[in-house]
């Protein structure tokens, strides 16, 4: 049964962090309002909600209150991992973690080998310049984990809605030419998805995206992310 208790969802359109949550949030049916926080111009009285002013956060509970006047009697929570496993722990009929402690276990591994291998090659790829030969060995070391069909586990678990937001953006940038990489190594990338080396963390993502969860809180990511400042080449970058 879902809880009585008022949830507030703060986050940025942008950020996959936030889709994180939004995603099992739907997933979940959960009835919640959300807020949008500008990253670049936080307002004083978030920081009541997060401290480190870091989106997402959620505030449970406590009185029915404007977003904008956080009540001190509500519980402020966020870091969206943490996040998920609430969502999960607060929605049992959603079963959005597996009742299986070895797929359980696997989900969660699921979620880690991505924190461990691909986030930071992710990052370094299309944020900072760096070679995509590191992405393209960390994603495969995360296809090997997924079975041949399905989710990270087969059934869609929380370490979908961990790691899609982030797979869905690389392939977008990838589609339309975003990021910080030269013109020659963007096409090659582009091959190198493209090939059956990849073929089923290509499918993984599109079958993610036929995800009604997915679907409603994804429309919007182009035009978010299209004049990005951190995505735009720098001066020489491109042929």
């Amino acid at each position: 049964m879902a809880p009585l208790e008022q949830i507030t969802f703060y986050t940025a359109e942008s950020s996959p962090w936030g889709h994180r949550a939004h995603i099992a949030l739907e997933d979940a049916d959960a009835k919640y309002t959300t807020y949008q926080i500008d990253p670049r111009n936080k307002p004083e009285w978030y920081y009541q909600v997060n401290p480190l002013g870091k989106v997402p956060a959620f505030t449970f509970g406590g009185p029915d209150v404007p977003p904008d006047q956080p009540s001190p009697e509500s519980a402020k929570l966020a870091e969206s991992a943490a996040l998920l496993e609430f969502i999960a722990d607060v929605f049992p009929e959603a079963h959005l973690l597996p009742d299986d402690p070895v797929l359980k276990a696997k989900a969660r591994a699921f979620t880690e080998i991505f924190r461990n291998y691909v986030d930071s090659e992710f990052r370094g790829a299309f944020f900072l310049g760096k070679h995509f030969d590191g992405l393209l060995l960390a994603l495969e070391e995360l296809q090997r984990t997924l079975p041949p069909n399905g989710f990270a586990v087969g059934q869609w678990s929380i370490a979908d809605a961990a790691v899609a937001p982030f797979l869905a953006r690389m392939m977008l940038f990838v589609r339309v030419g975003l990021g910080t990489y030269k013109e020659e190594d963007w096409q090659k990338l582009r091959e190198a998805l493209a090939s059956d080396r990849f073929a089923r963390i290509v499918r993984y993502v599109q079958d993610v995206h036929e995800r009604p969860s997915f679907k409603s809180t994804w429309d919007r990511q182009l035009e978010l992310w299209k004049n990005h400042p951190g995505l735009r080449r720098t001066a020489g970058s491109a042929n």
